[in-house]
């Protein structure tokens, strides 16, 4: 009931913040600021308020705290510190938008401070699942219900630390059309609402509850015509959401199944980029990331909404079966 609650109150919080945002980015002219070789049509989104990521940051936080109190003061901290994490990377964001805002074009914070200041965070937050009992050094395998890997401390967070950035840095190559990193990610906070439910962790399921009915609410702005992009605020701040509830809830291979739209928005980047260099000016992709290059296929921004997020419900359905006969921590 406590994550239903959740869900309802970050729905209604996330609407009526958004109601009220719009028009206050709108007058501060806290505008994206359009990459020009990104594809030519995207020009006209120029001036388009970013930053919305804030209506279901507030939404989030309002639920967790209101829901999660009860917990949050009987020692059952983890919906909370996975709150803490999300809200160090939305921050992280926020610098980064504040910078392209200010300039007036699509560069904020540098590359290696947006790095080190990822790592820190991720460090940090694995020192602290692991003080209180929520991680362990092991590596759970779906599907076949028992540790895949055990592996001595200091490495695990070496592993963690990459996978956390790694995330975080994937979700926001995803945020690249309206609506797309939140139709994605929809899907992904209610496969980890029903894990945290399977397994008896309310305090994560709150969380994860607000989050899904925060991002269905700021769908209502940010499906295609978007009249608000959630920007670096809102992605690193879903980054830090799904990397730190798979950690939390101590099963970070799930990501690659969870994750498989993120993964595959990465890599096609990746490829893109190395055959580029290899081969002195060839591509494989028509544009990346990948729905770029959908796009330049001749795919409209609905059509990959629906696409991509029915890819990440299937990928998040076949995890949840992965992950039904797992014992409770």
């Amino acid at each position: 009931m406590n994550m239903i609650i959740s869900c309802v109150i970050a729905f209604v919080v996330a609407f009526v913040a958004g109601k009220l945002l719009i028009p206050i980015l709108r007058r501060m002219k806290a505008g994206q600021s359009i990459k020009e070789i990104g594809p030519t049509w995207h020009m006209s989104k120029q001036g388009t308020p970013t930053m919305g990521g804030l209506t279901f940051i507030i939404a989030v936080t309002v639920s967790v705290l209101a829901v999660g109190w009860g917990h949050i003061a009987q020692g059952r901290r983890g919906g909370l510190f996975t709150l803490l994490f999300a809200l160090a990377f939305g921050a992280i964001g926020y610098l980064d938008d504040y910078e392209k805002v200010k300039k007036k074009q699509n560069t904020g914070l540098t590359a290696g401070w947006k790095f080190l200041l990822q790592l820190a965070a991720a460090i940090l937050f694995t020192v602290l699942l692991r003080y209180e009992g929520y991680l362990n050094p092991d590596l759970y395998l779906p599907f076949v219900n028992k540790t895949f890997l055990n592996i001595p401390w200091p490495l695990y967070m070496v592993f963690a630390a990459f996978v956390m950035v790694g995330t975080v840095n994937a979700v926001n190559i995803t945020d690249g059309i309206d609506g797309l990193a939140t139709g994605v990610t929809i899907p992904v906070a209610l496969f980890f609402t029903a894990a945290a439910a399977l397994w008896r962790y309310e305090e994560l399921g709150i969380f994860a509850a607000g989050l899904f009915g925060g991002l269905c609410a700021f769908l209502c702005y940010n499906f295609h015509p978007a009249k608000v992009f959630m920007g670096d605020t809102g992605s690193l701040f879903l980054g830090g959401a799904v990397c730190g509830m798979a950690f939390a809830l101590d099963m970070p291979l799930i990501l690659i199944l969870v994750g498989i739209v993120y993964i595959a928005e990465t890599l096609s980047d990746i490829i893109q980029v190395t055959y580029f260099k290899m081969t002195h000016g060839k591509r494989i992709f028509k544009m990346a990331p990948l729905h770029h290059h959908f796009e330049m296929c001749g795919w409209s921004e609905e059509k990959l909404f629906c696409v991509f997020s029915g890819i990440s419900l299937l990928a998040c359905l076949l995890a949840f079966l992965g992950i039904m006969n797992r014992i409770p921590i």
